[in-house]
């Protein structure tokens, strides 16, 4: 193995040549306390940046085994030594060592959810953080002595400040792994005692901005306190009994005025599939991790999916049975959604009537008087939401300001009055036995059959033009897949653009188990089986840093819209 002498001798003999000499430097090198791996040299100063790794013997390192055994405290551990190299890099490093974003270091950055990430990897061995640098040049003319002084100033500053236990705060250490270990030990609790999610009491809920998932400050915040009625404890292992309001299964619906909390409640439930951050507010607030929102979506493509549940009858004689569209309308996207969820596996529907299709959460009575059923596709929601729950077992939670109509189908009814909930689910039968509704039930005895699809491997080719593999990611929300773009700004429970990174090339595994005759679900469930067998790295052919944990749900919602998707129905 060369030494850090050999890195500092190429350095100073490269300098000044053109970008490309940057290659002698590939490698790996022992430095005083840790071996440091350049796997891959950028092209030219303004490709991407090289990526770059250190791994300490854990006889070097000295991290407790309490501190990383069980997957829940290796997961907040690996965060947190994530967030501590960022801020390390913050504090030691320069800036700008030449052109453009020359000499810059960067990790992957963390918010406010702790997810599973290939940034920083800990075991029994050691610890390995990945990150990249942007090697430093004055044009395309290698900048040499500042690249030396980012490997042999600035790191060894970095990896000394953020990577040795005895040199972090091992109060908040502790905190953050076992804050993650609790959250996880409700999570898995919560079926067993007949519910979807949990709020803690004192939780705060509200974000800064839209823009800001940090949690609202001021005196105007007001904590989470649940209702008598809905009051639940669980036992963590690090903090004992822990107090607040469970969400039960069944149908469950948020009332309240305007701008008393009912979508940041839903919003927050609608995270609880992640765990979060000591501080955040929401460190206990979990949901059943098959917990899926789902909204309409104007416009999405829709391949073969069964919505007869919601619609049928349309015009011209157009099946429903094997619905496609180039361009759905917002009651078609938000029947596919259900259905496609559903087809994956979910427990849990989260809705919002402000993200909703108008027509298909509710057709009052005077509607059906004027418009008959018979020139109607669209069985209104209404009508299946409790079937989804007698037939499949899928509870929901609904957030409603305009239609009392759903009091007729709910188990439970939370009303939210000045960002405080109370239980109203008694007024609520009251109202509607004293205002019995005049609308007749569209829904039928049944919800109806959910039709797998098997995925032609022919049709996920992310080939383009010569190149075998064109992946290119375009922050949260945008993937670029061989000649299609995938727009994922609909699916909501996305939080991290590593989780995109990672899903995109989760999709290039789909061709390896799609034979057209398997269905998608038990193509992402074998995808799923090989992440939890390999780990993340297993997506990829070399070490990357900037993968996060994703949920099958959100891989399947990037496959059913990529715009080349071929399905057969499998019956």
């Amino acid at each position: 193995m060369s030494t850090d002498r050999d890195l500092r001798d190429q350095l100073r003999r490269i300098d000044g040549k053109g970008y490309g000499a940057y290659k002698d430097i590939q490698g790996q090198y022992r430095f005083g306390f840790y071996t440091l791996y350049i796997d891959h040299v950028q092209g030219d100063p303004f490709a991407a940046p090289s990526r770059v790794r250190v791994l300490l013997d854990q006889s070097t390192a000295r991290f407790p085994g309490d501190t990383f055994n069980g997957v829940s405290r290796n997961i907040g551990l690996c965060d947190y030594l994530t967030r501590c190299f960022h801020g390390a890099i913050r504090r030691n490093t320069k800036g700008s060592r030449g052109s453009g974003k020359s000499g810059a270091v960067a990790i992957d950055r963390p918010t406010q959810e702790v997810l599973e990430r290939t940034s920083v990897i800990v075991d029994d061995a050691g610890v390995e953080a990945r990150f990249v640098v942007a090697l430093p040049a004055f044009g395309r003319r290698i900048a040499g002595r500042q690249a030396e002084a980012v490997f042999f100033e600035e790191l060894p500053a970095i990896v000394e400040e953020s990577l040795f236990f005895k040199n972090l705060d091992a109060d908040a250490l502790y905190r953050h792994v076992k804050t993650v270990e609790d959250a996880d030990s409700i999570r898995g609790q919560l079926a067993g005692a007949g519910y979807i999610a949990f709020i803690n009491d004192g939780a705060i809920l509200p974000r800064r901005s839209g823009v800001d998932a940090r949690p609202m400050q001021g005196s105007d915040v007001v904590c989470f306190k649940a209702p008598d009625e809905f009051q639940v404890e669980f036992t963590s292992p690090n903090s004992g009994v822990i107090r607040g309001m469970g969400v039960p299964k069944g149908v469950n619906l948020i009332v309240g005025g305007g701008y008393h909390g009912k979508s940041t409640l839903l919003s927050a439930l609608e995270m609880g599939v992640y765990n979060h951050i000591p501080g955040d507010g929401r460190e206990y607030v979990v949901s059943d991790p098959d917990t899926v929102k789902i909204r309409s979506e104007d416009g999405r493509r829709i391949e073969k999916v069964g919505i007869t549940p919601f619609i049928n009858n349309l015009p011209l004689g157009k099946r429903t049975s094997d619905f496609s569209s180039e361009d759905a309308s917002g009651s078609t996207s938000q029947a596919a959604n259900i259905i496609e969820a559903l087809e994956i596996g979910v427990s849990t529907l989260l809705i919002d009537e402000d993200t909703s299709a108008t027509n298909f959460m509710i057709r009052d009575h005077r509607m059906q008087e004027l418009v008959a059923k018979s020139h109607e596709p669209i069985t209104p929601f209404i009508d299946k939401v409790r079937q989804l729950y007698t037939d499949y077992g899928v509870s929901t939670v609904l957030v409603l300001g305009g239609s009392g109509d759903y009091f007729d189908v709910a188990d439970h009814v939370i009303c939210m009055q000045e960002y405080l909930p109370f239980d109203v689910t008694e007024n609520a039968k009251t109202v509607a036995r004293k205002y019995k509704t005049e609308r007749s039930n569209e829904g039928g005895e049944e919800f109806g059959a959910v039709v797998p699809r098997a995925p032609k491997p022919e049709s996920l080719d992310p080939s383009k033009g010569k190149r075998a593999v064109k992946i290119k990611l375009r922050g949260l929300n945008t993937i670029q897949f061989g000649e299609n773009e995938i727009d994922l700004s609909a699916v909501e429970q996305l939080v991290d653009p590593s989780q995109t990174r990672a899903i995109a090339e989760a999709m290039c595994c789909v061709k390896n188990y799609a034979d057209g005759t398997r269905g998608l679900r038990e193509v992402i469930d074998l995808i799923m089986g090989d992440v939890k067998k390999d780990g993340l790295d297993g997506l990829s052919r070399r070490p990357a840093g900037d993968f996060a944990g994703f949920r099958r749900f959100e891989l399947a919602s990037a496959i059913n819209r990529l715009r080349t998707l071929v399905v057969e129905q499998v019956r």
